[in-house]
């Protein structure tokens, strides 16, 4: 059986032969053939359509319906999405016509330079009206820059992103605009009813009959399933054909769950909701063909089959055969059937094979129940119409809810792939799946990307909204299977898209066009491979049938929260909307509650006739304009992707669109008795007409008919503004000469000469009327379009160059009243010359910077040359200039045009020429005109062609010589010569004198303006010429300041001295400095001893320089590499105190622990001393902590103890005094500071209410109260201190063991703690009295009444803190006194106790009454009963944690290990397990009877227990006795002739037998020799983890 395969259907079919050829033609061809002719003018209507009610017709495999007729065009406006193009103007001043540098290098391998800016220079003749500073650092630039404007091409129109309840706004691509965009007039698919198939199988007769559709299957037939069992065929007449099943078995077998129509066309398959399987001959529908019952599992468990009442969702038709099935239930079951013919009274027999799924079973309460599964969504592969491997396979995909198999049915059930559900799937969403093959087809083009024939085979699968397209492609086997194996296959994930919302439907339009279908029943059609969505529609008006089929089977993956694996997985269950989603041939069919239609994809024809119907003539030349370039979809609307047959298709119907619309806004068309269009519109169709026309590249429609339309209107203009923007884009630039005319007469009306200047410079100068521009230009400056036609149309660069130096002239020779303003404008555009020629010489065209042919720019490079370097004028036909006088020298005499423009801008001239030298074209008269005749050349060419480098240079020196022209002039001449010699040296030889006199002319720079560009070219100079005696030349150098020079030399010739004082000279580059010191002093530079003196010298002599240009760097350096120079370099600064301090603070608190370079000596220490000197008086409060970090010996404490005290450094001081060993007399200097704070804070209290400053006596005071705890600190640290060392004192004594009594005088180091704590008690008290005074006052009054000094001082937070000192201090004196030493234990409390009695007696003495003290006092031994509740506590909870852990560990120790095996392992043998032998239970009986003889006499004498020793961990601890496993009546338990014996189990788990164990050990004994045999259990060792 043979049968033509289909192209894009969903199932193979049987074609005819015009079928077949119509499926040849590709996919832009195969839609709407007719329709490609649809418009040709407003008036005509589609040929394709009909109006025969219900009749639905089928004409080349086309399905068309009934549509509206074409209205007329009765509208009155052309409406238009986009708005009119603003005119676009730019500056009119006169200053920008001036020449811009820019760093824009040469086209003939120009230098990038710097580009500075240059001073105006134009008050006297002679002088340059552009800026000459650094005047060969720059690129000379046109005013006119390339194509301001940008692109003038509109949009793809707004309607095609629309977005209403007919376009989905999940799907739509937002363009960025604010506003939602006007909906579109087409219909993205034309939907038909189908009125008389919905009435006989929907109405209430039809489902009374019939029972009501719910599923349907498309091919040449459409067939429903229904609710009674019964199949419906219906024609595309709409004709019921035959109703099958009626009175047959199949009505008993529950409704039609799925159906499918075989390849041929002649079989319809279903499957029906008790798990049978009818397949029916359209033709013999009195009973069916085959019937596949469903099988009972207990009665015949070794067969396959769908199960009894079990629904079959899906089935179909693999390949060509009738015979062979697929099917799939809702249990996730799915099998292929294949039944034999069958012959005579031999009935048919089917064999099933299952491919997916497992038989339901019954499960224990105890295991684990399955996941429960279903198949979602199915599909066998139809065939297409190109030969493919997959042919043979009999393919079916099927998607589950976690993967998605494909198998091969043929020859045998096989997978080929698995694919897992995307992790990109949303957890708790939707739970839907759809799946979709397309076949092979045949392609009228090749594939590009595979250059076959054919197309591949792809599959689109979709999980919830992540949408995958698959392509299988054959592969060639690695292995010779033979031509009878199956062909090997790769699947290749190639796109992926992902929605908004759950995807339950998707079908193939096309073989790039996707149909989706969303949850919400949105359509959206996305184009293949780029994943791009083109359009949506809403189609929930259509009300598509679906229905509820998997929940029941798959609500436990919602519900089962507690696995992990599907725990999250999805939300919700959704309905099932596969089986009224349909697609065949490129068509749409649905199946709803109330109706049955189908919908055609409108293709770009519909569209564009569609928008000329709602009168939208701009829309509608927008949209195709949009279709000829690509920019917008191009499949999903018919078209070809080939450019060329898109273009074939599109520019006629384009052309005939614009026309029409042209015919029609100007009153020309029959229908239209006047215009009746507004201005703006008109603006619009001007715009759009010019950029399809543009786009087709058409200019003789749009200038020949477009034009003219407008031109007869009178509004030209409107034509004219909207082509602007393609003339400054450069997208036109050829127009007609009435275009060019009208064009500039536009501009000059409206005074827009300097936008006009950039349009016409944009335009081929060839159509221009040279007379009309070239007055226009004249009289308006508009000098950069002069030279542009004048350029190109006539290639004369002469003429115009001539014209403007004569402007200058005349403005300069003027005797009359000059007009200022006038003469600036002249000035201005005399200065084009300049950038002019610089464009030319560098192959460029003024001003658009487009690059010349080579043999165009060579001849005018030599004509321009000629002009400027030939001696004459006369080839130039300008005699007259020869013998004209210059008002600056008088008389010219040779090389008159050299000598005017350097009369008028030598600067800008020679920066002109600088640029024009990088040009290959001045490196020799070698064959310039390769393609050109030397006889066709004239004299003044082949003179230009001659000239060179060497010769323009030598005709510059010639010239520009003193007295006619100054040094302003001849300083640019010499910095020209300067820079150029080294980049052209083998181009340019001068002379030494010459040279010399270039370098002294360098050296006498005219102004410090040019100073820096000078000291630039001599460097440039002296890296090619070395002048004989350059000694004799420093002097002018030094004399220029030509430092970086200087430097130079002085670093050549060893001069290093010179060198150091040179780069103290730069002030411009300090760094320079350093760095020199650095590479004269470092190790390793290389110096002889003479020159090591003589930049020490210069560094002691020039001191206040080096510490001047930047004090860190030179502290720092002089610190690494002189130290011994610090006191010179510090005298220099003598009487500068900032200096000194910043000098000193870096070689003497380095960044870096690593830069610490200090010298131990007396100077050092003096160094040390000024430091803190200058510490306390530009930081005082980094005294201290700097203080800390000195040793003892590194200062003189008499030298800076007087500025300690007068900056009020007292910690310090202390600090010093104590290190100095004047312990005493540092604790009675911080007592006594202890008193000035107390009256301080005293002080600060009582006037607290009248402090105008709240806020800052609130600060006042806490920083006093940390002032006293940071000295309370340091006279802790003083006195621990001061202990430790008594302590040690006395421990290097013999002392008796009898200790001081609590009578007894206290000794030093108890006096400082006496002292201390004395002290900090009474400021406390003394304070504390104050504070609690003022706080109860406060509780008695309310806010309002307090002082705002008190509101804002927290007391009871000063109290706390003033306490705590107490409560500090008494803790480190109890922490010093009360530990006893290691060796010497005679240290005891009495200490702590006598320093409290004496605190205590001397209270009394200064206070009779310890009231005062009882608060204070309290504070202290409360906190130390906290303290030890705190510690008690927390060594109960350490008591309670411990045991635990104990505990824990004691279970894990009596559980026992678990050997790793039942042998050992050394001998081999079973020890324990199946198979052991009988002695075990003879041992474990006696075992037994051994734990009870232990356990009674449990009171006894506890069993003695062996200590062991670990291998990897402690080896088990065993009794000799009855908890050993034994040999049977053996005394000793240690049988070992049959193996048997005790066991030893390790904790590394690894198990032997005792007396192998001991057997092995003895072994390695004998050979270590360093044991003897019999080792005791103690000695037990693991031999295979030692």
């Amino acid at each position: 059986m043979s049968a033509e395969r289909d192209e894009a259907g969903d199932g193979p079919e049987l074609t005819s032969k015009d079928d077949a050829e119509a499926e040849e033609s590709s996919e832009a061809g195969s839609i709407h053939q007719s329709q490609q002719e649809a418009i040709s003018s407003p008036g005509l209507q589609r040929e394709n359509e009909f109006r025969n009610g219900d009749r639905v017709t089928v004409r080349n495999d086309t399905v068309v319906g009934a549509t509206r007729d074409t209205p007329g065009y009765e509208t009155e406006k052309i409406s238009s999405v986009d708005a009119t193009r603003q005119e676009l103007e730019r500056p009119s001043s006169a200053d920008e016509s001036l020449s811009i540098p820019d760093d824009t290098p040469s086209v003939q391998g120009s230098l990038v330079s710097p580009s500075p800016g240059r001073n105006g220079r134009y008050s006297s003749y002679g002088q340059s009206p552009t800026p000459s500073l650094r005047p060969f650092d720059r690129r000379f630039q046109a005013r006119t820059s390339p194509s301001p404007f940008s692109s003038p091409r509109a949009s793809s129109p707004a309607f095609l992103n629309a977005h209403s309840r007919t376009s989905s706004a999940a799907f739509t691509i937002n363009d960025g605009a604010e506003g939602e965009k006007p909906e579109a007039p087409w219909e993205v698919v034309r939907w038909t009813k189908l009125r008389r198939m919905t009435g006989q199988a929907l109405s209430e007769v039809g489902r009374r009959n019939f029972g009501r559709p719910t599923c349907i299957a498309i091919a040449a037939s459409i067939v429903l399933g229904t609710s009674k069992g019964i199949i419906l065929t219906f024609d595309y007449n709409q004709n019921l054909k035959s109703i099958i099943g009626q009175g047959t078995k199949a009505v008993e077998s529950g409704p039609v769950t799925s159906i499918s129509i075989s390849a041929d066309h002649s079989t319809i398959a279903a499957g029906h909701a008790s798990g049978s399987i009818f397949t029916w001959e359209i033709t013999k529908s009195a009973k069916p063909f085959l019937h596949i019952p469903p099988i009972d599992k207990s009665r015949n468990p070794n067969s396959d089959g769908h199960v009894s009442n079990v629904a079959i969702l899906h089935i179909g038709f693999l390949g060509m055969r009738h015979t062979a099935l697929a099917s799939a239930d809702d249990h996730g079951m799915a099998f292929s059937h294949l039944a034999t013919r069958g012959m005579g009274v031999v009935a048919r027999s089917v064999k099933t094979t299952r491919i997916l799924g497992r038989y339901p079973e019954k499960v224990a309460p105890t295991m684990r129940q399955k996941k429960p599964s279903s198949v979602l969504s199915f599909s066998p592969l139809p065939l297409g119409n190109a030969e493919h491997s997959t042919d043979t396979l009999g393919l079916v995909a099927l998607l589950t809810p976690y993967l998605l198999v494909i198998v091969s049915t043929t020859p045998i059930a096989q997978t080929q792939y698995k694919a897992p559900r995307p992790k990109e799937v949303a957890a708790h969403g939707a739970m839907t799946a759809a799946l979709a093959w397309f076949p092979s087809v045949k392609l009228k083009a090749k594939d590009p990307t595979t250059s076959g024939n054919s197309s591949q085979v792809k599959l689109v699968y979709c999980w919830s909204n992540i949408l995958t397209v698959l392509e299988i492609l054959e592969v060639e086997s690695s292995t010779d299977t033979g031509s009878e194996g199956p062909p090997s296959l790769q699947f290749k994930p190639r796109s992926r898209w992902k929605a908004e919302e759950a995807i339950v439907g998707v079908q193939w339009l096309g073989r790039s066009v996707l149909a989706v279908l969303t949850i919400t029943q949105q359509l959206v059609i996305l184009e293949d491979p780029t994943m791009v969505v083109t359009d949506s529609s809403d189609l929930i008006q259509k009300h598509i049938y679906h229905s509820d089929l998997f929940s029941p089977q798959l609500n436990q993956l919602v519900d089962q929260l507690d696995d992990e694996e599907v725990a999250g997985m999805h939300g919700v269950v959704a309905d099932a909307f596969y089986m009224s989603f349909r697609a065949y041939k490129g068509r749409l069919f649905l199946l709803g509650y109330n109706e049955i239609s189908f919908g055609t994809l409108s293709n770009w024809a519909d569209r564009l006739l569609a928008l000329m119907e709602d009168g939208n003539y701009i829309g509608a030349i927008q949209l195709a304009t949009s279709y000829y370039s690509g920019e917008v979809s191009k499949v999903a609307v018919g078209l070809p992707e080939d450019n060329d047959s898109r273009h074939g298709l599109v520019q006629e119907k384009l052309t005939e669109m614009m026309t029409a619309s042209l015919n029609y806004a100007f009153g020309k068309n029959k229908e239209a008795k006047e215009t009746r269009i507004d201005t703006t519109q008109m603006k619009e169709l001007s715009s759009v007409c010019i950029a399809a026309c543009n786009s087709m590249q058409d200019n003789e429609f749009l200038f020949d008919d477009v034009y003219v339309y407008f031109k007869d209107a009178g509004i030209e203009t409107f034509f004219i503004d909207s082509l602007v923007p393609y003339i400054s884009s450069d997208e036109v630039n050829e127009l007609p000469p009435t275009i060019v005319k009208d064009l500039v007469n536009r501009y000059t009306t409206r005074n827009l000469h300097r936008q006009l200047e950039e349009l016409l410079c944009h335009l081929d100068p060839h159509t221009m009327d040279l007379d009309q521009i070239t007055t226009l230009c004249k009289a308006n400056h508009l000098y950069d379009a002069l030279l542009y036609v004048w350029s190109q149309a006539l290639d004369d660069h002469i003429t115009i160059m001539s014209d403007l130096l004569d402007l200058a002239e005349r403005q300069y020779n003027s005797e009359s009243e000059v007009d200022l303003e006038k003469r600036e404008a002249d000035l201005a555009s005399a200065s084009k010359i300049f950038p002019y020629l610089s464009y030319v010489l560098t192959n460029r065209i003024y001003p658009t910077g487009k690059i010349i042919s080579d043999d165009s720019a060579t001849l005018a490079k030599a004509e321009i040359y000629h002009f400027f370097f030939s001696g004459d004028s006369k080839g130039a036909g300008l005699e007259k200039s020869r013998n004209a006088p210059s008002p600056k020298h008088g008389a010219r005499g040779n090389f008159p045009e050299l000598r005017r423009v350097l009369d008028f801008d030598a600067p800008s001239f020679l920066s002109m020429l600088n640029e024009a030298f990088e040009d290959s074209f001045l490196n020799g008269p070698q064959d310039r005109m390769a393609s050109e005749a030397t006889g066709h050349l004239t004299e003044e060419q082949k003179f230009g062609l001659s000239v060179n480098r060497q010769w323009i240079v030598s005709i510059l020196l010639e010239v520009m010589t003193p007295p006619k022209y100054e040094a302003d002039d001849t300083i640019y001449l010499d910095m020209f010569i300067a820079r150029n010699l080294p980049k052209f040296y083998q181009f340019v030889l001068l002379p030494g004198h010459v040279l010399h006199r270039v370098l002294v002319g360098l050296c006498q720079y005219p102004s410090e303006e040019v100073a820096d560009d000078c000291q630039l070219s001599v460097e440039y100079l002296l890296s090619i010429y070395q002048p004989p005696d350059l000694s004799s030349l420093i002097p002018l150098i030094h004399k220029a300041r030509f430092y970086r020079v200087l430097k130079s030399i002085y670093k050549r010739e060893s001069r290093y001295a010179e060198l150091l004082e040179t780069c103290l000279e730069d002030h411009s580059n300090t760094d320079d400095v350093f760095d020199c010191i650095s590479n004269c002093l470092r190790p390793g530079a290389g110096l002889s001893e003479k020159q090591i003196k003589d930049v020490r010298r210069v560094i002691i002599d020039h001191g206040y320089d080096i510490i001047g240009a930047d004090v860190q760097k030179a502290a720092s350096t002089i610190d690494e590499y002189a130290p011994d120079l610090h006191s010179n370099l510090l005298g220099t600064i003598d009487g500068e105190d900032g200096a000194q301090y910043q000098y000193l603070q870096i070689i003497l608190e380095p960044e870096t622990p690593s830069a610490e370079r200090l010298r131990r000596d007396a100077r050092s220490n003096n160094f040390i001393e000024q430091y803190i000197r200058l510490l306390c008086k530009y930081n005082p409060s980094h005294v201290s902590e700097y203080v800390e970090q000195l040793e003892t010996g590194d200062l003189r404490l008499e030298e800076v103890l007087p500025a300690l005290e007068s900056s009020n450094a007292v910690d310090a001081a202390v600090i010093l005094m104590a290190r100095a060993g004047k312990v005493r007399e540092g604790i009675d200097r911080l007592t006594a500071h202890l008193q000035n704070l107390e009256h301080t804070i005293l002080g600060l209290l009582d006037g607290a209410d009248e402090s105008p400053d709240a806020a800052n006596t609130a600060e006042t005071g806490q920083d006093l109260i940390d002032t006293v705890q940071k000295y309370a600190r340091i006279g802790s640290w003083i006195c621990q201190r001061q202990s430790k060392l008594v302590e040690k004192s006395k421990h290097n004594l013999k002392r008796h063991k009898s200790t001081k009594g609590l009578d007894e005088a206290l000794s030093s180091d108890e006096e400082l703690w006496l002292d201390l704590i004395d002290s900090v008690v009474k400021v406390t008290k003394n304070v504390t009295e104050v504070l609690e005074r003022q706080e109860r006052q406060a509780s008695f009054e309310d806010d309002s009444q307090l002082s705002s000094g008190l509101q804002q001082l927290e007391l009871s937070n000063l109290v706390r803190d003033l306490r705590s000192v107490v409560q500090d201090t008494f803790t480190s004196l109890l922490a010093a006194t009360s530990v006893a030493h290691e060796k010497d234990a005679h240290r005891t409390d009495a200490s702590f106790l006598r320093i409290l009695r004496a605190f205590l007696s001397r209270a009394s003495l200064s206070s009779p009454s310890l009231s005062n003290l009882r608060s204070v006092l309290g504070a202290i031994f409360s906190a130390y009963s906290y303290e030890e509740s705190l510690l008690s506590l927390a060594s109960r909870m350490l008591d309670k944690n411990l045991f635990v852990h104990v505990d824990e560990a004691d279970n894990l120790r009596r559980r026992g290990w678990r050997p790793l095996g039942q042998v050992c392992e050394g001998c081999g043998r079973k020890i324990w397990g199946p198979g052991a032998g009988g002695y075990i239970w003879d041992a474990w009986q006696h075992n037994n009877e051994e734990r009870g003889l232990i356990d009674r006499g449990r009171r006894g004498a506890p069993a003695s227990r062996s200590s062991s020793r670990e291998g990897k961990g402690k080896a088990a601890t065993r009794r000799e006795d009855p908890l050993a496993i034994t040999g049977s009546d053996t005394e000793n338990g240690n049988d070992t002739t049959d193996g048997r014996g005790p066991v030893v189990i390790f904790s590394c788990r690894h198990m032997f037998h005792r007396a192998c164990l001991e057997k092995m050990q003895d072994e390695e004994a004998a050979a270590s020799q360093d044991e003897t045999p019999g080792r005791p259990t103690a000695d037990l060792v693991c031999p295979l983890c030692r």
